[in-house]
């Protein structure tokens, strides 16, 4: 990141509630690191961390201290500089956030700080977000005046299905206002998810075909490399449906899919994207039978090391039935994608860590090329945008091959961010920060998006609670067969990673 395009995030007090844990730790400090590196915010920002454990300032910083050292790019001076100038400007208070007395304390440091201004993060397990935001309202610490901003901000997971997301929803604007929640999910501070509108409403030869009379079908994946590991007993009692659909993979479709906002404002883009999730269709508990698949990683070899199976790691119920894969079939009752089929798919234990959307276009109406008995028809085009790792875009085409006759080759135009700009060591989360310090809600889910998300998986939710067991697949596969054919039986293929231009480059 290089000087700033941009004015500094305005003066404030950002205050982490779950100070000594491990997202403010691994995330939440290097992001402010990096922000701070690259003038997006100053001096002026103050850090109040909260949090149960006994100690002062200087047990928090020693851990900061102790976790910063492991990492690679804290070696470099201009990001030492950037961290002790940030650390001087921490402060921590010991105390129950369930109890008012820690309100209290956090009112009088607000009362002493340079500014007013407030956004506090709540990086604690969701069954706190209501609790926090009620006591902070009850000691008027949500309160805004002129020139005075107050902005709560919180992770995922957002309820855990309808009626819980509606319930949290109700709980928090009990208290605060819409525009002073920013719902954070971490895909949409990526650059390429980002990217995703650029791509479309800035260039007319990809937006004139962005609609089912030259799109096919649209796949996204978020494929994983990692197991369950550690975290057995929230992925027991969560899944891979509730950790990624309603949230991650759903704000991609949103982005996808959404018709042109009338401007780039926060309000009219959140608008476009409520409407498209508002569109994706309902099924009865025979439709989500039919179009949606699960699955659970199975012992063996990930990586060279021997894993157990998901049902034998630690604090996971042996006779478990959550599904560390699910993929899906959904539809958007628009007339832009009637009859498009989006098929979805994200899972744990894979063969490779893969997030990306393969837009792929239908089959040229009449192709009169020689045709290889190994090729019998050509290959559609494909835009291909890499979330991650290896952020660009791909568009694959084909052309003549070389030589005597009309034989066609597909080839892939290709265009990588690291090969024109320097968007390495960044967590992701600093436009996120940036847009929460300064007020921009375009980034952030919107209440009604949130309700519309979970509206679209309730009737898989349902329908697996009845019971049954996911679908074995082995660990470094791309999931079980039922996900192949789930595609298969509409005569299409899982685009696959080895497929992808930058691995055949590897």
């Amino acid at each position: 990141m290089s000087g700033p395009e941009f004015a500094p995030a305005p003066p404030l007090t950002f205050v982490i509630f779950g100070a000594t844990g491990d997202l403010t730790r691994r995330l939440l400090i290097p992001t402010l690191i990096n922000m701070t590196r690259a003038g997006m915010v100053g001096d002026d920002l103050q850090i109040l961390g909260v949090g149960i454990e006994a100690g002062g300032v200087d047990m928090l910083l020693g851990r900061l201290d102790s976790f910063l050292d492991t990492l690679p790019e804290m070696k470099e001076p201009d990001r030492l500089e950037a961290w002790q100038r940030l650390r001087s400007r921490i402060s921590y208070l010991q105390g129950d956030f369930t109890q008012n007395a820690v309100y209290e304390q956090i009112a009088q440091s607000l009362k002493h700080a340079p500014s007013a201004n407030a956004a506090f993060y709540f990086a604690v397990p969701p069954q706190f977000f209501g609790d926090i935001a009620e006591k902070l309202s009850e000691n008027g610490l949500t309160d805004e005046t002129v020139g005075v901003f107050r902005r709560i901000a919180i992770e995922k997971p957002f309820g855990h299905d309808l009626a819980s997301a509606r319930a949290l929803n109700a709980r928090l604007l009990n208290q605060v206002n819409e525009n002073q929640i920013y719902r954070i999910d971490h895909f949409l501070g990526k650059e390429t998810v980002q990217n995703i509108m650029t791509t479309r409403f800035a260039n007319m030869m990809i937006e004139a075909v962005w609609n089912n009379n030259y799109i096919d079908h649209v796949q996204i994946t978020a494929a994983e490399l990692v197991d369950v590991g550690t975290r057995g007993k929230f992925y027991d009692t969560t899944g891979a449906l509730r950790d990624m659909v309603p949230n991650h993979l759903f704000q991609l479709l949103a982005m996808v899919a959404m018709e042109p906002p009338n401007s780039f404002d926060a309000e009219a883009i959140r608008n476009e994207k409520g409407k498209l999730l508002k569109a994706l269709r309902l099924y009865s508990r025979e439709d989500a039978e039919k179009n949606g698949v699960r699955g659970a990683y199975t012992a063996g070899q990930l990586n060279g090391k021997d894993l157990p199976g998901f049902t034998q790691t630690n604090d996971v119920r042996p006779d478990s039935n959550t599904e560390t894969f699910v993929a899906l079939k959904l539809f958007v009752d628009t007339w832009r994608w009637a009859g498009v089929p989006f098929y979805l798919r994200t899972g744990k234990a894979m063969k490779a860590r893969d997030t990306e959307i393969v837009i792929n276009f239908r089959q040229v109406p009449f192709a009169q090329f020689p045709r290889a008995p190994s090729r019998p028809q050509l290959p559609p085009n494909r835009l291909i945008i890499q979330v991650q790792p290896d952020e660009g875009l791909d568009m694959q085409i084909s052309i003549k091959q070389p030589g005597l006759g009309m034989n066609t080759v597909p080839i892939a135009l290709d265009f990588r961010y690291a090969d024109h700009f320097d968007i390495g060591k960044l967590t992701g989360y600093e436009s996120l920060f940036y847009e929460l310090f300064v007020g921009d809600q375009t980034l952030f889910q919107r209440a009604d998006g949130i309700e519309a998300g979970w509206a679209a998986v309730q009737p898989f939710l349902d329908l697996w609670a009845e019971g049954g067991k996911p679908d074995p697949y082995a660990p470094g596969s791309m999931g079980p067969a039922c996900a192949d054919d789930l595609i298969g039986r509409d005569g299409r293929a899982w685009h696959q990673p080895e497929d992808h231009p930058a691995a055949k480059k590897a």
